[in-house]
Order: structure tokens, then C-alpha cells, then sequence
């Protein structure tokens, strides 16, 4: 059974992890061991603890204790549960909580890139994607739209951060993932997609672009969707070595998507084929 603890002292160091520690510091807390994250809302704690995160400990609005997260919390065993009205959180965390219950979870190793592909027929590649609302996006819509796994290079946000499992709605936990060793991206990366059978396709406006409606896409059995960062885009080279290189046909004079959007255009039109 859980440990009910009320929060008398906001500056108690066992509240460090939701209060006073970044995301790095997060990562790095266990160190050498995996370092821990922090899910936020019952959904996405439910979804981490279905995928086998283990959880540290809760911090959450006493109405969660026998309402929303009871089952979440049933789940947890002996941990200590923090409580504490919404307000108080607030001043605690610096942010407002959207379901009032946060998690400290154990990270765990990450699979390989090679045990991504394995079996994968669609996956995406996030080149340099920094901001986590749009890798949470992103996860949330391969997951809905057909992407059997994600490969993210090292300049993207985890998407173990707070608001990126969020904005996921914790299919960060459901979608196959795993970063690209540092330094291998685009070259060893690009390689070893095509050596165990990818295609690769490049989202980025060029004159040369094919539609993501162009039947030769189709018909390819195993396919890579490589986005690129917010602002710029796709790398020059990276965009030279792919096979393909893709747009999303606009109307009204449009030229481009936001990456989120385009990423669940594209999965939409080639993850189902």
C-alpha cells in the first residue's frame, strides 16, 4: 500500500525532483544508472506503468487519492504518495498541473536502432526536432496513424520530458523509439536504414519534391518519413542522400506546415499503405 504523505514543507528535499531539479538534472540523477522523469496526469502514468516504468513517487491533489488516480495509485505499490491542494502544487512545481497528479519514474535502456527497424515497415526520423510539444505531437500521431517506430537524432527533446509524454498522451510509452547514436546521423544513419531494406523519404520543399500521394511511395515495403527541425528544416545532406524527397500539395497560397502537422499528414497518407 502507498505511503500518504501531506506536504508541510515546500522545501523538504524529497520534493527536489518535482520542485528544484531541471529535465538534465532529472536524466542524470541515478548516475551511473538510468536517471529517472517526471509523468504528468493519470493517462500518462497509467500508460508508463502498462509499458513497465517503475514508479519513485507521486505528487498529487488529495482528491486524485480516491478519485481519477486511485487505480493509478493501486498500481504504484509502496511508494510515497505527496499530497497537497492544487494551489499548493502550483507554487511548488512553478507550473500549472493539467490533472493535478505528477510521477517520478525510473527511466529504462533504450533499445538499438537496429532493434527499432527489426520489424518496422513505417517509421519516422526526427532530424534536430527541439521543441517537446511538437515531438509529443508527433508520437501522439505515429501512434494513431500507422508508424510502427521513431528514431530521433541527438539535437531532438526527449520525449521523456514532462510536456512531450504529455502532449503524447503517454504514446511515447506505446510507440517504439530510440535516439541515433551521437555523430551518426546523417551518414551511418541514412547507411544502415538502407541496408536492412529502407526506402527514405525526405519532407522539404523542392522544386523535385514528389507529392506524398506519388504511387512509387506506396508500393516501397519498408519506408523511413525523415522531418526535419521547426525553423530550418532538413539538413542539406540529409535531404541529397534520401531516395525521395516529399511535399504536402497546399491550396490558398500556403507553402508549409508546422512539423507536427505535416508529420500526421504524411503518416496518414503513407503509414497505411
Amino acid at each position: 500500500m502507498f505511503d500518504v504523505i501531506k506536504v508541510s514543507d515546500l522545501q523538504a528535499p524529497e520534493l527536489d525532483i518535482y520542485a528544484r531539479l531541471t529535465e538534465n538534472q532529472l536524466f542524470h540523477y541515478r548516475e551511473p544508472e538510468q536517471g529517472i522523469f517526471i509523468a504528468e496526469s493519470p493517462k500518462v502514468i497509467g500508460r508508463a506503468l502498462d509499458a513497465g516504468y517503475l514508479p519513485l513517487s507521486v505528487l498529487t491533489e488529495p482528491r486524485h487519492i480516491q478519485g481519477e488516480g486511485k487505480e493509478i495509485l493501486a498500481r504504484c505499490g509502496q511508494i510515497p504518495v505527496y499530497t497537497a491542494e492544487l494551489e499548493v502544487l502550483k507554487e511548488l512545481t512553478g507550473f500549472p498541473l493539467t490533472r493535478g497528479m505528477l510521477c517520478a519514474m525510473y527511466r529504462r535502456t533504450l533499445p538499438s536502432v537496429e532493434e527499432i527497424l527489426r520489424k518496422a515497415r513505417r517509421i519516422a526520423v526526427l532530424e534536430e526536432v527541439e521543441n517537446p510539444t511538437n515531438v509529443g505531437a508527433l508520437f501522439r500521431s505515429a501512434a494513431a496513424l500507422y508508424m510502427d517506430g521513431i528514431l530521433l537524432t541527438y539535437g531532438c527533446s526527449d520525449p521523456l520530458y514532462r510536456r512531450a509524454a504529455r502532449v503524447s498522451m503517454g504514446t511515447v510509452f506505446q510507440v517504439p523509439w530510440t535516439f541515433i547514436p551521437k555523430g551518426d546521423w546523417p551518414d551511418k544513419g541514412l547507411r544502415l536504414l538502407k541496408e536492412v531494406g529502407f526506402a527514405t523519404a525526405a519532407m522539404a520543399l523542392r522544386e523535385e519534391s514528389l507529392s506524398i500521394a506519388d504511387e512509387r511511395l506506396k508500393r516501397e515495403d519498408r519506408l523511413a518519413l525523415v522531418l526535419g527541425t521547426e525553423g530550418d528544416g532538413l539538413g542539406e545532406k540529409t535531404i541529397a542522400d534520401c531516395d525521395y524527397t516529399l511535399r504536402i500539395p497546399m491550396s490558398h497560397g500556403v507553402d508549409s506546415l508546422n512539423v507536427a502537422a505535416a508529420g500526421a499528414v504524411a503518416f496518414w497518407e503513407l503509414g497505411k499503405s
